[in-house]
C-alpha cells in the first residue's frame, strides 16, 4: 500500500499537464486526418452525389452555396485543430526537463533521471485554455461541415426529410452537449 501511495505522489502537476497536452494533440491529430480526407473528397453536383429520389431531386437538392459552406467549414475546422495542436506542442516544448543545478541526476538503475525545471504555471494554464478553445471551435466547424454534407447527400433541411433530420439530430444534440461538458471540465481544471 505504501508503494502505491509513493508512486501516486511522484505524479506531478507538470506530468498531468503533459498528459493533457498529449491528449489534445492526439485528438486533434485524429480529427485533422479525418478532415484532410474529407477535403480530398469533394462531392460535386450530379446524379451520383445525392441519395434523394428522382421525384424530389429538383426541390430538395443542395445548391452550390451548401457545397461552398461544406468546403469552408472543413477548412475552418482544419485550421482550428491545427492551431490548437501547435499551441499544445509549443507548450510541451516550453516545459524544460532539467535538474535545477543544470546537471542530470543518475538514478539507482544507472539511468539519467531528470527533474522538471522552472515552469510558469499561469502561462501554462492560459496556453492549455487557448488550445482547448481551438479544439472547441474545430469541433463546432466540423459539426457544421457534417450538417452540410448530410444536406448534400440526403436533401436540404427545408424539405423536411425524415432521413435528413435523423442524421442531423444526433449531431446537433450530442456534439454541443459534449462540447459544453468539455468546456466546463477545462474551466474546472483551469481554476485548480
Amino acid at each position: 500500500m505504501s508503494d502505491l501511495s509513493f508512486s501516486l505522489r511522484k505524479v506531478t502537476t507538470t506530468t498531468i499537464h503533459i498528459m493533457a497536452l498529449d491528449g489534445i494533440v492526439n485528438v486533434n491529430s485524429l480529427f485533422s486526418f479525418a478532415l484532410f480526407l474529407g477535403l480530398t473528397w469533394y462531392p460535386t453536383n450530379g446524379p451520383n452525389t445525392t441519395l434523394i429520389g428522382p421525384d424530389a431531386a429538383a426541390a430538395c437538392s443542395a445548391g452550390s452555396d451548401i457545397a461552398e459552406n461544406l468546403m469552408a467549414f472543413h477548412v475552418y475546422s482544419f485550421s482550428s485543430f491545427l492551431f490548437s495542436s501547435l499551441i499544445a506542442l509549443a507548450l510541451k516544448q516550453s516545459i524544460r526537463i532539467r535538474k535545477p543545478d543544470s546537471e542530470p541526476g543518475i538514478g539507482s538503475s544507472g539511468v539519467i533521471s531528470p527533474t522538471m525545471g522552472h515552469l510558469n504555471t499561469a502561462a501554462l494554464r492560459v496556453g492549455i485554455l487557448v488550445s482547448a478553445v481551438g479544439s472547441v471551435f474545430g469541433c463546432g466547424f466540423l459539426m457544421m461541415a457534417l450538417v452540410n454534407l448530410v444536406q448534400i447527400k440526403l436533401g436540404i433541411l427545408a424539405c423536411g426529410s425524415l432521413y435528413t433530420f435523423a442524421a442531423v439530430a444526433p449531431l446537433v444534440i450530442l456534439v454541443p452537449l459534449a462540447l459544453v461538458i468539455y468546456v466546463f471540465l477545462v474551466l474546472y481544471a483551469f481554476t485548480r
